[in-house]
């Protein structure tokens, strides 16, 4: 960076004094390499994965599949860079093998590859295609090479590693620059291997010979940062369900660490004394899965929670991986692109107009009076320049002041990270009418950090570094305000018949009707759940106060409460938790017990009699289900003892559908219902049920 004085006199320049001479501070415990630098410029980018798993709707393949049951009917990976692109990521890691050893280029390694599948008649090479979509598009490549591989025969012996180091040097010389490559800490347990079927251990430090495969990415790839739990250039995050700690050090004590490392929680937060710079990759699925499965198509992850993701990822000084499962015609689902497009859509808008460019800013204490270090350098838009203290000062305050007061609600803080991460304690302030508050008081920063805070109209906002490893290093400060979360509300209601309705913004307003007409801004304001126990259609709209901007109407029709209901016979399990299949909450469930040699039922009393056209059946909504009811008996009685078969038949698809399931029926008069599981998916002989309703003529 270089900045020069000039002194004029009588309009002439006279001398020109080059301030090359400051001296910036020196660096603070280990620095990211040019690799890592450019690593963090990228900040959001996808996962794909698609593999055989995607096609055997499996998590964890075995390794015994075939290479004829890969066989995608629309595969188009254009599609796929140009979803990312619109969505504003920066580039794509593919599972080009996972842990069941299919690999998705035509390797010489082994005959378990795409050169054995229908797909394009074994002419094909989906790595090859999705480099030529990313270049297409301009977004960078990532691979993913599984090191386990629960297929190779010699797994476990010195003959694999060879395989597996073949496999990659083809992965890191036959498809141009690669930006990162991805070794998942799963290794070791049981597999096919070529046919054995059994347990195999390695030694996840020493097996894979981890400093070979290292110098050879360093040679063939010299740009690729290598993910795995310990770098070493870029760590997992600890966890996998999208976000760093609100303390997150971009370094750590590396040599500590390797696949597998037990102590992953450390991950989440780094090390303050790390020996080097190993920056933290959030990683999540935009699914419950990481693979594609029809069954969570109602399980894609919300606006909100996307919203959340990326505060709690790039807003915590961390890169933002997230995992689009390709569904089996070889697409990104509608539904993902959808919610994809949609967290674009509000990120753009929450950092639509930066505030503090062009205001003025002062700062307590500047290196070298100013001359390069000053406080104008957090506000220039230029990341290259940066304020800085003196050295010994590491507790120092920079003030930007607005020309009158402005609304702000978020607040973008970066270090100049070339010479380390320092700032170890930070808090935010604002001056509101000629008073000071406290925005927010914080850890770490890094290379960026977001706080989203609740609006206020200030005169000044002031950020003040407590503590700091060595003089500070602000290279970015900017302030924004951002719209409100505008999302259609949601509706809930409990045993007892009280109606909820939220938002995930409480600063908008919620209005409602339970007459069957659309709310406007002049209906009931929700402030609290209220009660709702015959039938009726609550509708709902959210309304920002500021922007005057509110949603379509939402509506969810409510049949009558479940406040007197009891159960009261089971074919098996424990009828003191039974609650839960009826407690208005379809993500706690109930079943019967594995031991259960009698057809899996459960009896409930209504209370008193009512009229019934129809029921309701939630299935299990967990990761990992079991005893979703595929056929189905319901009987009905009115004194318990004398029964009638209401409904017969089949759920259909309700496996790959996991929604509320309704049957009609003609009017029947009963208090007691009788729901039987005819039959249930998979080997499991257990029923579960996540909510059981019913439909009235009241």
């Amino acid at each position: 960076m270089k900045k020069a004085l000039q002194f004029v006199i009588a309009g002439a320049i006279i001398l020109s004094v080059s301030c090359n001479s400051q001296i910036p501070p020196e660096p603070v415990g280990p620095v990211p390499s040019e690799r890592q630098l450019a690593w963090h410029e990228l900040e959001y980018y996808a996962f794909v994965h698609f593999n055989m798993n995607t096609f055997t709707d499996m998590e964890w393949g075995t390794g015994g599949e075939k290479p004829e049951q890969f066989n995608p009917t629309q595969l188009d990976t254009r599609q796929w860079a140009k979803v990312a692109k619109e969505a504003g990521m920066k580039g794509i890691i593919l599972t080009a093998k996972h842990h069941d050893g299919f690999c998705l280029w035509p390797t010489k390694t082994t005959e378990h590859s795409v050169k054995n599948s229908p797909w394009k008649n074994g002419q094909g090479d989906l790595v090859q295609d999705l480099a030529d979509a990313c270049k297409e598009y301009g977004l960078k490549l990532g691979l993913y090479l599984s090191p386990w591989d629960r297929n190779n025969e010699h797994y476990g012996t010195p003959e694999y590693v060879k395989i597996f180091h073949e496999q990659l040097r083809e992965l890191l010389t036959n498809y141009g620059e690669l930006f990162e490559v991805w070794f998942d800490g799963a290794n070791g347990g049981s597999g096919y291997y070529g046919g054995a079927n059994e347990t195999r251990k390695i030694d996840n430090k020493t097996y894979y010979e981890w400093p070979k495969t290292t110098q050879m990415i360093r040679e063939l790839q010299p740009n690729a940062v290598i993910f795995s739990d310990g770098g070493p250039d870029i760590r997992w995050v600890g966890n996998e369900e999208g976000w760093a700690n609100e303390t997150n050090w971009s370094v750590m004590r590396r040599d500590e660490i390797h696949p597998g490392w037990p102590r992953y929680v450390e991950l989440r937060s780094g090390h303050e004394d790390g020996t080097h710079w190993l920056p933290a990759e959030v990683n999540t699925s935009i699914r419950p899965g990481w693979y594609y499965h029809a069954g969570e198509d109602h399980q894609v992850k919300t606006l909100p929670r996307l919203v959340q993701t990326f505060y709690e990822s790039i807003g915590r000084n961390g890169n933002f991986l997230l995992n689009l499962p390709v569904d089996d015609r070889g697409l990104v689902h509608e539904k993902d692109v959808e919610q994809l497009l949609a967290l674009k859509q509000q990120i753009d808008k929450d950092f639509a107009n930066e505030l503090a460019q062009g205001q003025s800013i002062v700062a307590s204490d500047v290196r070298d009076n100013g001359l390069v270090f000053s406080a104008e350098n957090a506000i220039d838009g230029d990341k290259e320049s940066y304020w800085a203290t003196n050295d010994g000062v590491t507790q120092a305050s920079i003030t930007v002041s607005f020309e009158e007061p402005t609304e702000v609600n978020r607040i973008v803080l970066q270090e100049y990270i070339p010479l380390g991460q320092r700032v170890k304690k930070f808090k935010v302030s604002a001056e509101v009418n000629g008073e000071w508050k406290t925005i927010d008081e914080q850890t770490t920063i890094g290379n960026k950090r977001i706080l989203r805070f609740e609006t206020v109209k200030a005169d000044k906002i002031q950020v003040e570094i407590l503590d700091s490893k060595g003089p500070i290093t602000l290279s970015n400060l900017e302030l924004y305000r951002a719209p409100a979360l505008l999302v259609e509300p949601d509706f809930s209601r409990n045993r007892d018949g009280m109606v909820s309705i939220s938002v995930p913004d409480d600063k908008v307003d919620i209005y409602f009707t339970t007459d069957g007409s659309d709310p406007t801004t002049a209906s009931a304001k929700y402030s609290k759940p209220f009660s709702l126990i015959e039938p009726a259609t609550v509708k709902a709209i959210a309304a920002d106060p500021d922007s005057g901007q509110q949603t379509q109407p939402a509506n969810r029709y409510f049949d009558i409460a479940k406040k007197e209901w009891q159960i009261i016979a089971a074919s098996s399990g424990n009828l003191e938790d039974a609650e839960k299949l009826m407690d208005g909450n379809p993500h706690t469930f109930w079943a019967t017990d594995k031991e259960d040699k009698k057809t899996p039922e459960i009896t409930i009393d209504l209370g008193k009699s009512h009229g019934l056209t129809g029921f309701t059946y939630w299935p299990i909504q967990t990761r990992y289900p079991f005893g979703i009811i595929t056929h189905y008996e319901l009987l009905v009685s009115n004194d318990n003892r004398n029964w009638n078969t209401v409904a017969k038949g089949e759920f259909g698809n309700v496996v790959n559908n996991r929604i509320e399931q309704k049957v009609n029926f003609d009017l029947t008069a009963g208090r007691y219902i009788k729901l039987r599981a005819l039959k249930v998916n998979g080997d499991d002989t257990r029923a579960s049920f996540a909510e059981v309703g019913v439909l009235t003529s009241n």
